[in-house]
């Protein structure tokens, strides 16, 4: 099939081909292949076991640079194939820059090499091009969903919601004038995100005493301009509680974790992750939450710094810009600050940050979920946590006896004078079976023993009804 533009064929090693991995690094990468001729017939390498310690070692030591190598056997003989990535930085050989231009390797020099660093200056790891990538890998859904985020918040025109995904994603910068793609473009819209980068995903964990106890999980994955929107849901369906309080006859049932705080979170991971890294974790305990996100913070700026007033620093360029679009995060740096507010407005503990294992962790502690564990309530009209005084050391002997299920059931359930609720807020056994997606039976069970202990009583009919919280 001969050479093409990211495709080289040397019939011998000779270290004079490191220019040529140069070259395809500083352009879109490609492939060398080790034993075969320009014609592409099949030569064979004699000492192929050999160059496959050496070839790794002198691109390493020369580019560094660590392409996949790999050993394989063509037409009965042994060929080595060099599989060249495109470098996010510049390369150099001695000093000297080269770059594959056509089936061209060439020298850059003079004004070509100042605007050559300039590029990759600007550059992003998201405004990579992905090759083959075509129009039909967009989810229009993604692109729609986006449009109206962004019309919603005024960042976008209204009648922008008819335009075309090609319009889209050019003024998004995200695709070329030629019409190819950036991983941006894949990541942010794309059908099958993972497919390009495996580890755009967020990693869910309900865990018991210890890391080790691990009770349920779930990988949240998709295009990433929903990627927020499913982990909460993931996070209201099965991991986080709302505790109910009045507000004069309005019934009031906020997650225990502010949600905007939470969303404003996700956006910064998503935005500032180094994608070249594993999942994004979320670990869920009784007292806390710990989120860990790939990607150390950008030089001079502390953990510290980012609940002050500072420039935005955005890892991820284009994804950044889609998402300021889109109305999720501000352009001025102000991120952790809307997050303190949000904690604040409710009552709670500011998360704390720390930079570790190559990231950034936020532990947001759960003082609602765990507060009621002790024993404490929620003030009915305010939302507040009451926490629990020696009073109520015999209501807290007997909570530590509920399993989870139970315990949310507990704060599900009204209490006080039943009149202000109404009967399309009234809680009865098939609404829990339902809410929890388990048998009526073990519902039954719960209330039972939650009967037993002195914490519910059940209002009305026994084939009918509802329940109501004592304590």
């Amino acid at each position: 099939m001969g050479e093409k533009h990211i495709i080289e064929y040397k019939r011998q090693w000779d270290d004079e081909w490191l220019k040529w991995i140069c070259g395809l690094a500083n352009a879109d990468g490609g492939t060398m292949y080790i034993g075969i001729t320009d014609a592409d017939t099949v030569w064979g390498l004699q000492n192929a076991k050999k160059l496959m310690e050496d070839i790794p070692n002198k691109i390493a030591d020369k580019l560094r640079l660590y392409p996949d190598v790999r050993l394989l056997e063509r037409d009965g003989k042994e060929i080595i194939e060099i599989e060249i990535s495109p470098s996010q930085d510049a390369v150099t050989l001695d000093g000297i820059l080269y770059k594959r231009v056509g089936a061209t390797n060439q020298i850059v020099k003079g004004q070509a090499l100042k605007d050559f660093y300039a590029r990759k200056m600007n550059a992003t790891w998201d405004s990579r091009v992905i090759r083959g990538a075509t129009i039909e890998a967009i989810e229009p859904e993604a692109i729609k969903y986006f449009l109206r985020k962004g019309i919603d918040k005024g960042r976008l025109p209204k009648d922008s919601i008819n335009d075309p995904i090609e319009k889209v994603l050019k003024n998004l910068e995200v695709m070329t004038e030629d019409g190819e793609l950036t991983i941006a473009a894949l990541l942010l819209f794309g059908k099958n995100p993972q497919h390009y980068c495996l580890n755009a995903r967020i990693k869910i964990g309900r865990f018991g005493a210890t890391q080790a106890a691990l009770m349920n999980q779930d990988l949240i994955g998709g295009d990433l301009i929903r990627m927020a929107d499913r982990v909460m849901e993931a996070l209201d369906a099965k991991y986080l509680i709302r505790p109910i309080h009045y507000e004069g006859m309005q019934r009031i049932e906020p997650l225990e974790i502010p949600e905007d705080g939470l969303r404003e979170i996700l956006y910064n991971a998503i935005c500032h992750k180094d994608y070249n890294g594993p999942d994004s974790q979320m670990r869920i305990f009784d007292d806390r939450i710990t989120f860990w996100n790939q990607g150390t913070l950008p030089s001079g700026i502390s953990p510290e710094d980012l609940f002050k007033p500072h420039d935005s620093h955005p890892r991820n360029r284009l994804i950044a810009n889609a998402f300021y679009m889109a109305g999720f995060v501000e352009a001025w740096g102000r991120g952790f600050e809307l997050i303190s507010e949000a904690f604040r407005e409710q009552g709670l503990e500011v998360p704390t940050l720390v930079e570790e294992q190559g990231g950034v962790r936020v532990i947001i502690k759960r003082e609602l979920f765990y507060g009621i564990q002790q024993g404490g309530r929620i003030d009915p009209k305010t939302g507040r946590l009451i926490k629990a005084d020696d009073t109520k050391n015999v209501t807290n002997d007997v909570t530590k006896k509920l399993t989870e299920r139970q315990r949310v059931i507990l704060e599900m359930l009204p209490i006080g004078d039943m009149e202000n609720v109404t009967k399309k807020e009234r809680v009865n056994t098939v609404m829990l079976a339902a809410r929890f997606g388990v048998v009526l039976r073990t519902i039954k069970r719960d209330m039972k023993a939650l009967q037993d202990l002195g914490l519910v009583e059940h209002v009305g009919p026994s084939n009918g009804g509802y329940w109501k919280r004592l304590k």
